[in-house]
Formats: C-alpha cells, sequence, structure tokens
C-alpha cells in the first residue's frame, strides 16, 4: 500500500495523469499559501555564522536529484571535512556519528542508507546523522573539521553557508501540494543552481556484470535509471524510496525470475550487502565540471 501511494505521488509531481493535472489545478490556491509562508520563514530567519565553511547541496523539489553521488564526488579525497545529513529512514534518532576520520562506528539501520554510502566510499570523511543540522555542525567543528558538507539543506535559512541546488526537469513548477516544489529559489537568497548532464556528468561502473539480472532498487523515481541500465536486465522491480530490504523478498525475485543475480545502486547495496545474494552493482558517479569545481573550491564556503 505505502509503495503505491509513494508512485502514484511521483507520476502526480513529474508525470500526471490528466486526473492528476486536475487535482494539481484545483489545489492552486493552497501552494499560493504554502509558498507564502515559506516566503515569510525565509525573510524572518536570521543567519548564524558557525566560523567554519559549509556548503549546501540539495534541490527544492521532492523526490531524488542525485545529490548524493554529487556531494561524494565533490567530497572526494578532502582532508578534516564533514558529511553532516537527517539520516532519512534510520531506526534511530538524535545525533549519532556514523563514521569518524577512521572508522564507520554503526550499521545501516542506525545511519539510514545515503549516509552509510557516505561512511563507505568517503574513507577520508566524518559522517554525522541528525534532526538537528546546528548541533551537528557543533560537533563536527568539536572534531576538529574544517568544512561541512550539508546534505538537502537549502531550507536551512539560519545557518550561514553557500548553497548549490540541482534544477530537476519537470513542466508542473507549482508549489506543494500542487507541485513537486518545496520552496523557490528566493530572492535575495545566493545560490548557484546546476544541472545534471551539464555542470555534473554521470560515470557509471557495473561490477559482477550477468548474462541475466534483476533490476531491484528503492530510490525516488527509479525510472531515472533506465539510460543507465546494461544489457542483460531482464526483470524490473521497484520499492519505494528507503524501503528497507529482506532477504526473504529478495531470494523471492531471485527464484521468479530465474536470473543470476540481482542488480542494485549502491543506495540499494549498503542495506543488502550482509545478506550474502548474488549481486551486481550499478554504481553511478559523477565527473564535476569547472563551473560547479570553481564554485566550490576557488572560494571559501561562506
Amino acid at each position: 500500500m505505502r509503495a503505491s501511494i509513494v508512485f502514484w505521488v511521483e507520476n502526480y509531481f513529474y508525470h500526471p495523469s490528466l486526473f492528476q493535472e486536475l487535482l494539481s489545478f484545483l489545489l492552486l490556491p493552497l501552494s499560493w499559501l504554502y509558498c507564502c509562508v515559506m516566503w515569510i520563514r525565509y525573510k524572518l530567519a536570521k543567519e548564524e555564522d558557525f566560523g567554519v565553511d559549509i556548503l549546501s547541496v540539495g534541490n527544492l523539489t521532492v523526490g531524488g536529484s542525485g545529490k548524493t553521488p554529487l556531494v561524494t564526488a565533490l567530497a572526494d579525497n578532502l582532508f578534516n571535512v564533514a558529511i553532516i545529513l537527517r539520516g532519512y529512514g534510520r531506526s534511530s534518532q538524535g545525533l549519532v556519528v556514523v563514521k569518524d576520520r577512521e572508522h564507520i562506528l554503526c550499521d545501516v539501520t542506525i545511519s539510514g542508507d545515503e549516509a552509510m554510502i557516505y561512511a563507505q566510499k568517503l574513507p577520508l570523511a566524518i559522517v554525522i546523522v541528525s534532526e538537528d543540522r546546528k548541533k551537528a555542525i557543533q560537533k563536527a567543528k568539536e572534531m576538529g573539521v574544517q568544512k561541512i558538507f550539508l546534505d538537502d539543506a537549502y531550507s536551512k535559512h539560519t545557518i550561514k553557508k553557500k548553497d548549490i541546488v540541482i534544477d530537476v526537469e519537470t513542466q508542473n513548477r507549482s508549489c506543494l501540494p500542487s507541485g513537486p516544489f518545496r520552496e523557490r529559489l528566493w530572492s535575495g537568497k545566493k545560490a548557484l543552481v546546476v544541472r545534471d548532464g551539464i555542470d555534473f556528468v554521470r560515470k557509471v561502473k557495473v561490477q559482477n556484470k550477468q548474462k541475466r539480472m534483476a533490476l531491484v532498487t528503492a530510490i525516488a523515481r527509479p525510472q531515472r535509471l533506465d539510460s543507465f541500465l546494461p544489457e542483460g536486465v531482464v526483470a524490473k522491480h521497484y520499492f519505494e524510496d528507503h524501503h528497507s530490504f529482506t532477504k526473504e523478498e529478495l531470494i523471492a525475485i531471485l527464484e521468479a525470475e530465474k536470473v543470476d543475480s540481482l542488480l542494485v545502486t549502491f543506495k540499494d547495496y549498503v542495506k543488502i550487502q550482509s545478506y550474502n545474494l548474488p549481486l551486481s552493482l550499478l554504481d553511478l558517479e559523477v565527473k564535476v565540471e569547472s563551473r560547479l569545481s570553481e564554485f566550490v573550491f576557488e572560494q571559501p564556503f561562506c
């Protein structure tokens, strides 16, 4: 039931039916009210300077945008850097240090899938999850970091930072609930707007490729993967974003589809790697183009 609702909402925002377009139109007054409230919230916010370089990478819309591989690419090989995120989908609450400079300190159920991606892909970085980003920033400073990446924190207007906003292609430019926009790019808000395929380009690596594979993934808008799929994919199984897989449901897919392996993204892999099942990894990394690189590295974050 939950998956059906999630996929219905994704279609409503990005690939609407005629009925969904009509519903979106009827909800426009609520969208105008929502946008007005968010604008007032932005105007009343007072920035706090934490005395450390802070860069937020995110998007204005509901759903995935590629921010995790982009942050990974920007933070790769940097010393004294921390990645801070909410840790959506984790079983824990409060502030958790997922990884210090040397060790991963918890499992994926405690960290959430995206935090574990950073922990495994960025061996030099500190990774912290917390609903309260300010507490996490203070913790990172105590641990001696010099640069902080905030995952999806454009809306945190009380934190002094630089913002990178990934522009997600959609014909519906309305705010919630009529459209997918959580906020606008407010006048006076300094941010670099970047686009997938222009400012950063995806590179695909397939590890352990098999003749017959079933794609199994729990990412937002999973159809985004279609253009990156290798030959040999004979079935696709989509789950709602951040879904926690059980070993039994994955075994059932292997047996039903009669495949040699399950093709998964890194976001899926960190949750199921301990199951000892035949897996092929669709690893999507990005190459950062010069305009974005200059914005991040040629001057302090803030």
